[in-house]
């Protein structure tokens, strides 16, 4: 029994000397991949370069700011700090002095964009941001720029432009399209114009004949003739209230137009489609099919 105890200690004694042993090496495996970061500060870039990729890292040129002590070319700035540890391959990013300002801000005010642009780079400044804004007048015309004109002490040599776009370059409100069936002429128009569409309403051409031959049927007596104006109205599509009348019928000119009656049957777009402010709205106007007859009692 003492000899089966003195072997599970040593076999645990074993395992704890391979889990200490493993700890160390993932510890030196880890830390062996670290490196010191160099101090770049008065390097030029190509210094700064080269002595990144010496220790297994990378250099990202950030920014660019003037600097009186600091010669044009040379890191002004960096981070990490220098002395701090990193991984290996890991980017450090440093900013670029500029020297001291020497180069006038030009007046931008009135020019496109590309020749304020062209006129930046010329003077060896970078191009900032370009913002866009919506004002009446020409449009691609730079409306103001940051730093002004003639301004001295800035940062750095960077300008941003604000520059003129059309003022309906924005497209119109877009709506999804609501659903008239069933709603008589007044009710459709007013959903219609609250969102900006433009309602062209059509008789159902098969109600009035359907119309006839029921009232042939329930009424045999002659009725008397129609008159030409009252054919002319059924033929002739409702106008919306923002389009033109109808063109009335020639056999009388006074003749008011009429609205069309009954309810909507169909529509086009559909409902849930989407439409924009100012689209067309075809919509079908017609009468609910009437119940069957009742057997005429004897």
């Amino acid at each position: 029994m003492k000899r089966f105890f003195t072997l599970v200690l040593g076999a645990l004694a074993m395992v704890a000397v391979a889990l200490v042993s493993a700890f160390i090496a993932m510890r030196l495996a880890i830390h062996g991949r670290e490196v010191e970061v160099p101090n770049l500060s008065g390097l030029t870039v190509a210094e700064a370069s080269e002595l990144a990729l010496r220790d297994g890292l990378s250099l990202n040129l950030e920014n660019r700011f003037y600097s009186g002590s600091v010669a044009a070319g040379h890191i002004l700035a960096q981070y990490p700090s220098p002395g701090s540890r990193v991984r290996r391959e890991s980017e450090l990013r440093v900013t670029e002095s500029s020297g001291a300002q020497r180069v006038s801000i030009p007046d931008l005010t009135g020019e496109s964009e590309r020749a304020a642009t062209i006129g930046i780079r010329r003077l060896s400044l970078d191009l900032g941001v370009v913002a866009h804004l919506a004002v009446p007048g020409d449009a691609d015309i730079v409306l103001t720029q940051t730093p002004p004109a003639n301004s001295g002490g800035v940062d750095g040599p960077r300008v941003s432009l604000l520059v003129s776009d059309p003022e309906d370059s924005e497209p119109p409100p877009a709506y999804v399209m609501p659903s008239l069936l069933g709603l008589t002429f007044a009710s459709a128009s007013a959903q219609a114009a609250a969102a900006g569409l433009h309602l062209i309403a059509t008789p159902d051409t098969a109600q009035p004949a359907a119309q006839t031959t029921a009232q042939t049927t329930a009424q045999p007596t002659p009725q008397p003739t129609a008159s030409p104006d009252a054919a002319s109205t059924l033929a002739t599509p409702a106008a919306s209230p923002s389009s033109p009348a109808p063109a009335q019928s020639a056999a009388n000119p006074s003749a008011m137009p009429v609205r069309p009656t009954g309810v909507v049957t169909a529509q086009s777009p559909l409902p849930g489609r989407r439409v924009v402010q100012g689209d067309a709205v075809h919509v079908v106007f017609g009468h609910p099919t009437p119940a069957s007859p009742s057997t005429p009692s004897q």
